[in-house]
């Protein structure tokens, strides 16, 4: 194992860590001793260094190593066009009205009826971001993009359940309550209630997403990948 990868692999570990630590069993004592402003400065900045460390080191490595399956074929690109489709469904109707974000104020959570993308899980954004990092690691299986989305991976799901933990304290009879009638796991059934709208959406960004996927990492994708 080269020096570059071996960077990678630190550099996910940190990120991943750090933010485990910073959002969990730090927080509270940080908060106490420099205010929420100040933990919040402190957890932008190690995020932000972790960040640019992981990407500094993924560039390092090199591009074309042995891939660990062959993920090249058409099935795969296939699937993995579909996984990004539903996870920016997931990640866009996370933006709104989503009680897991830090200052999120929601004072009838617990008579809240579960709607659009919520319907799902309530972690639309976390497993927005798990579905991205499966769809890259299916197409392109070399070292790096494994380090890279497995880090991004258990971030987003395993940070999700810690969060469900840290609401519950927060929050208490309320997150309850919300946790009792939504669900970690996503129940894909209930994709169809995210609403028209935000499937067209999500299909508009899929398309410029792509499209740009060309121009950022030199490789085309999603539809581009048949018709350019």
């Amino acid at each position: 194992m080269d020096g570059a990868l071996l960077s990678l692999i630190a550099a996910s570990v940190v990120f991943v860590g750090t933010h485990f630590l910073l959002s969990h069993p730090l927080r509270a004592p940080l908060v106490a001793r420099v205010g929420e402003r100040g933990f919040l400065g402190l957890y932008s900045l190690v995020s932000l260094a972790a960040f640019a460390w992981m990407v500094i080191a993924f560039r390092r490595v090199p591009p074309y190593q042995p891939p660990a399956w062959s993920g090249y074929d058409e099935v795969s690109w296939t699937l993995a066009s579909l996984l990004t489709i539903l996870a920016l469904v997931l990640f866009l109707g996370s933006l709104k009205g989503n009680p897991a974000f830090p200052e999120a104020h929601v004072p009838d959570l617990g008579s809240r009826t579960p709607s659009g993308v919520y319907a799902v899980t309530r972690h639309p954004m976390m497993w927005g971001f798990a579905l991205w990092a499966i769809a890259h690691m299916l197409v392109m299986p070399t070292p790096r993009v494994l380090v890279l989305d497995t880090a991004i991976l258990v971030l987003a799901l395993v940070g999700a359940h810690f969060q469900d933990r840290k609401k519950a304290a927060l929050l208490g009879g309320g997150w309850g309550k919300w946790q009792a009638q939504t669900h970690y796991w996503p129940r894909w059934r209930n994709l169809a209630r995210a609403g028209v709208a935000l499937w067209i959406g999500a299909l508009v960004a899929w398309v410029l997403v792509t499209w740009a996927h060309v121009w950022f990492a030199d490789v085309p994708a999603g539809i581009w990948r048949w018709v350019a």
